[in-house]
């Protein structure tokens, strides 16, 4: 299961999102070449990425924001694009370009942090910008509850596309990293759950201004929870596979 697209059209052009992610394109293009040479890919990441004994230590602070730009591989890229695309414009134009930005690095260290003070002395590099974009699902959870998200689900042969209300499904996605960060050895387990879930959190908490500004539970009984506009509307549309009907 996993979201494709939400219902909450962005009425402005979101150039911060759109930056974001040509960024962290143009960076993994830079060294996916270099993914299958062990001994170069792993060197990079030590000098880049973030390693949560080296912060420790007093030593690689920049890595806290370089690592929000590096992937281990491209479905870790894609996935993480997705994820920034779906819920980053919404939150954009609610903020502007540049406290976006702002936000968007402050969520991301708040992640960084949240992974270091719970595995302090791991000497394995920690890459994505996960932890940011945990920190934008937070704060579209906050302002807009039941935007609805289209998710698709694969049982093995069997897809569909199901609307679901934004609570539920960052509801879920939050649960989740709560319950395999205890669950799991994050050194086993190549996934820094508790990243995630430090990310989500710092991102409810810094959008509580800008959610009583906007009215705070007046906003949500404004709009029952929805965007401030419209919802988008999508139709699958009509094959041109012509059908062959049964005698």
């Amino acid at each position: 299961m996993f979201p494709i697209r939400d219902h909450n059209p962005s009425l402005k052009t979101p150039y911060v999102t759109y930056a974001l992610m040509a960024v962290n394109i143009l960076v993994f293009l830079t060294y996916w070449s270099n993914l299958h040479n062990p001994q170069v890919i792993n060197r990079f990441f030590f000098d880049w990425a973030m390693v949560p004994q080296f912060v420790t230590e007093g030593d690689h602070y920049y890595s806290m924001i370089t690592s929000m730009f590096l992937h281990g591989g491209f479905m870790h890229l894609a996935g993480n694009m997705l994820f920034l695309w779906i819920f980053g414009d919404n939150l954009e134009e609610q903020l502007g370009h540049i406290p976006y930005l702002a936000f968007y690095f402050a969520v991301g260290l708040a992640a960084g942090f949240a992974q270091i003070l719970t595995d302090p002395t791991s000497p394995l590099p920690v890459v994505g910008a996960s932890g940011a974009i945990a920190g934008v699902m937070g704060a579209y959870l906050l302002l807009f509850p039941k935007a609805k998200i289209d998710i698709l689900i694969i049982i093995i042969v069997f897809f569909r596309v199901f609307p679901i209300p934004a609570w539920i499904m960052l509801g879920l996605w939050f649960a989740w990293q709560l319950v395999s960060g205890i669950a799991t050895d994050a050194q086993a387990s190549g996934i820094a759950y508790w990243e995630h879930a430090g990310g989500f959190l710092a991102g409810m908490l810094l959008i509580v201004p800008t959610w009583l500004r906007l009215g705070g539970t007046q906003f949500w009984r404004r709009n029952h929870g929805h965007p401030p506009h419209p919802d988008a509307h999508y139709e699958l549309s009509n094959t041109r596979i012509p059908r062959i009907r049964r005698r």
